[in-house]
């Protein structure tokens, strides 16, 4: 592997001889760190306790550590049921900006370039109970991958969207906080990914930093005044880091806000000739993790001009239910197979079902928190809505049968269905979507299926087999298990 000379040079003047050396080294032979980040809820109060062994912890996040040996994450069950997220170290400084900046209230946040999820399964788990998380991603072939990861990680509050920015736009000052880790030329995945390294050029990174311009400018009319940007990349050169963020801060308007960091993690600052706001860069020569930059703005004005702005713009929304709208929107809901009583019977599944409204749609039920039905409305006349909230289960004549979302989920009333412990040989068969056995004891009817206590899905005991319910989409397709297992 060779690093463009371009690059070379043009960082060589940006760290100097010495500093460029130990980055380029790192680059070119260091190891590549693997880490991952515990979910809090689906392993307890302490999740770094599921951890076998004692492991190296993430400074700066918390219920995070790094492996000292990579897994074999594709045929570890408890990956599939939510319990760990592998996520690039660097990368987790996010819960820095947001333990420091946001307000503890309930929150509207929006994570702009979300997939694969790493930072929106992050953000959930950090922000206000009572908040909202929307997770957007623009490209087609990726938001599905996003909306995988969240189902699995299990929070209800949480909408996938799949829009450009622009399409974001008309919906002025409708969140408190806006994660922005824009596209950009990828320098700090170099070690993680050689074909960055082929796809890199001086015109790739001018092509980036107008883009990220541009994704800023379209959404920043959605944040409310007083309200938050995290504005982030995995990448070096200040054209796409400081450059922007003094962009943001003369064009926009905004106030660069610091953070509490200690000496010790190794982070660097500000690189831009002249300039003294507060940036943290992540160098891998420096600290445990690949490269990654960092910014937190604040946009002038107040909350309380935002909350008149939000209720009249609900106004609007309501006003306007019956025209057509885009994406999921865009449609009138299908009749629904769901009656009363089959409505009563899945709420009887779930756990706070005071706090959700069950919205019925066609032969599908889903769960949505009621106070942040407003959102929704004003999200669905603009921006196409691929899930929002929880599905709860589909209905197949006089049969509701329990959704894979309602197992993966914090909502879930684990009461309500008879469960089986399995043990890894049917917990990988089940993830392949394979016939599996139960004890003879085990009632006929749904079965919630759980590994080390954890829930995996569910099936249909007809008696002399179980009907698997995994998502076919999500299914383990390889055929074979590695000779050695390395699971967590």
């Amino acid at each position: 592997m060779q690093l463009p000379d371009s690059f070379a040079n043009y960082t060589r003047a940006l760290l100097g001889e010495e500093e460029y050396n130990r980055l380029s080294a790192a680059l070119l032979e260091g190891e590549q760190p693997v880490s991952i980040r515990l979910n809090p809820q689906k392993c307890g109060r302490s999740p770094l306790s599921i951890v076998r062994s004692p492991l190296k912890e993430v400074p700066w996040a918390t219920d995070a550590c790094y492996l000292d040996r990579r897994l074999t994450f594709t045929f570890d069950p408890l990956f599939h049921a939510g319990c760990y997220y592998v996520q690039e170290a660097s990368s987790m400084f996010v819960e820095q900006a947001v333990k420091a900046c946001f307000p503890d209230r309930p929150l509207a946040v929006l994570d702009l370039c979300a997939a694969p999820g790493g930072k929106s399964i992050h953000l959930r788990s950090l922000l206000p109970e009572g908040s909202l998380l929307v997770a957007n991603e623009v490209m087609r072939n990726r938001v599905q991958i996003l909306a995988e990861n969240l189902t699995k990680w299990g929070h209800p509050d949480v909408v996938v969207t799949n829009s450009d920015p622009a399409e974001f736009t008309p919906l002025e000052q409708l969140f408190d906080c806006i994660l922005t880790d824009v596209p950009c030329s990828g320098e700090g995945m170099f070690r993680k990914d050689e074909t960055a390294i082929g796809e890199w050029s001086p015109e790739n990174v001018d092509l980036c930093w107008q883009r990220q311009r541009r994704i800023l400018k379209d959404i920043w009319p959605c944040l409310k005044p007083g309200g938050l940007l995290v504005y982030s990349t995995c990448t070096y050169n200040t054209k796409e880091n400081e450059e922007n963020v003094r962009w943001i801060r003369d064009v926009l308007g905004a106030k660069v806000l610091p953070l509490d960091v200690p000496a010790e993690w190794g982070i660097t600052g500000n690189l831009l000739a002249g300039e003294d706001f507060p940036v943290y860069r992540f160098l891998p020569h420096k600290t445990q993790g690949e490269g990654f930059f960092l910014a937190v703005l604040r946009k002038a004005g107040n909350a309380e001009e935002a909350d008149g702005m939000q209720v009249m713009q609900a106004e609007r929304m309501n006003a306007g239910r019956s025209k057509s709208r885009k994406g999921s929107g865009g449609k009138a809901s299908a009749p629904s197979a769901f009656g009363k009583e089959q409505q009563a019977t899945v709420q009887g599944w779930l756990r706070g079902a005071e706090r959700y409204t069950m919205v019925p749609d066609g032969q599908t039920l889903t769960a949505f928190h009621t106070a942040w039905l407003p959102v929704l409305s004003s999200l669905k006349q603009h921006v196409r809505v691929l899930q929002a909230g929880v599905t709860l289960a589909e209905a197949k004549g006089k049969d509701c049968i329990p959704a894979h979302a309602l197992a993966m989920s914090s909502l879930l009333r684990r009461e309500a269905f008879a469960c089986e412990e399995v043990d890894y040989p049917t917990a990988i068969a089940y993830l392949r979507k394979e016939a599996v056995s139960l004890a003879g004891t085990a009632p006929r009817g749904f079965v919630l299926l759980a590994y080390r206590g954890l829930p995996l899905g569910f099936v249909k005991n007809v008696g002399n087999r179980a009907n698997n319910l995994y998502p076919q989409e999500w299914r383990i397709r390889s055929g074979y298990l590695p000779e050695e297992i390395r699971v967590l």
